[in-house]
């Protein structure tokens, strides 16, 4: 048996893949090293106990996350894994791979990643090229969901919403400036509740403040994640993640204010990273 797994910050989404090729999904929280700790990560998933039930018989196990950027971290997250799965052959790799691997058509393109947090990368097949770090939500993370939060949130606290959003804003949340500092600067995964957010901009969504403020995300995810590799008007760029699909039309502006030919816009990445890796499977 096969698991793959593919994490964001805020939630993984699992797939086993059994001998016959039946595929089972599931999903856990998602897990960071930045932010979980090896025996918080075995514990969450321990909670799942139809996917805990499954790990004796995991073979192989396929973990690309949001934080598995290097060795230290990566081992984090593998010995997590290996407490639970004894018997798979592990791998875990960083969430820019899994977008590159989801997105590749077979030629060299740019790969990104429009989630809770955002990121990009080069691929031309083989290897994987950063031009610009992520730099998380505190300073980066540009037209991703925590990005959006931190702008209504702060927006709101400085009382600068539109008279209608800022009405809504708390009937539904009330009176939230206690709230909303205990979660940004006392609690873990800020920016998991910044994200958070982004159901209520979306309710909003055809408000000239929220079009305006998902615009200049876009635009800005675009000038500075996307235009930095020199290649950026020749090739394809790709997008995987829940913010690039509900705000395309936004995306798409913004690429072409900038020159971009957009590729793939694709959700969920982890049903082509099953494909890739049954294929690697069927090859070896």
């Amino acid at each position: 048996m096969i698991l793959i797994a593919e994490s964001g910050s805020t939630k993984t989404d699992w797939v086993l893949v059994d001998d016959e090729n039946q595929i089972t999904m599931y999903k856990t929280m998602g897990f960071n090293p930045f932010f979980h700790s090896s025996d918080f990560i075995a514990g969450k998933i321990k909670e799942n106990k139809e996917l805990y039930k499954a790990s004796i018989n995991i073979e192989r196990l396929y973990f690309y996350g949001a934080g598995c950027s290097s060795d230290d971290m990566n081992q984090i997250v593998e010995i997590g894994l290996k407490s639970i799965y004894p018997n798979a052959e592990i791998t875990v790799d960083h969430d820019l791979l899994a977008c590159a691997l989801s997105t590749y058509e077979g030629e060299p393109s740019i790969s990104c990643i429009l989630g809770t947090g955002s990121n990009s990368c080069y691929f031309d097949g083989k290897k994987l090229r950063e031009e610009v770090p992520a730099i998380a939500y505190v300073l980066g993370d540009e037209g991703s969901g925590s990005f959006y939060g931190k702008k209504l949130l702060k927006d709101y606290l400085y009382n600068q919403l539109p008279i209608s959003i800022k009405i809504d804003f708390e009937n539904e949340f009330g009176d939230a400036k206690s709230d909303i500092f205990e979660n940004v600067y006392m609690k873990p995964h800020a920016n998991v509740y910044l994200a958070s957010f982004m159901k209520f901009l979306n309710k909003h969504y055809h408000h000239e403040y929220v079009i305006n403020m998902i615009q200049h995300g876009m635009n800005e995810f675009i000038k500075i994640h996307v235009c930095c590799f020199p290649e950026h008007k020749s090739v394809k760029t790709h997008f995987i993640g829940s913010i690039s699909k509900i705000f395309e039309r936004e995306l798409k502006i913004a690429a072409k204010n900038h020159g971009v030919q957009l590729g793939n816009i694709i959700q969920k990445p982890v049903d082509n990273l099953v494909n890739y890796h049954l294929k690697q499977v069927k090859i070896s």
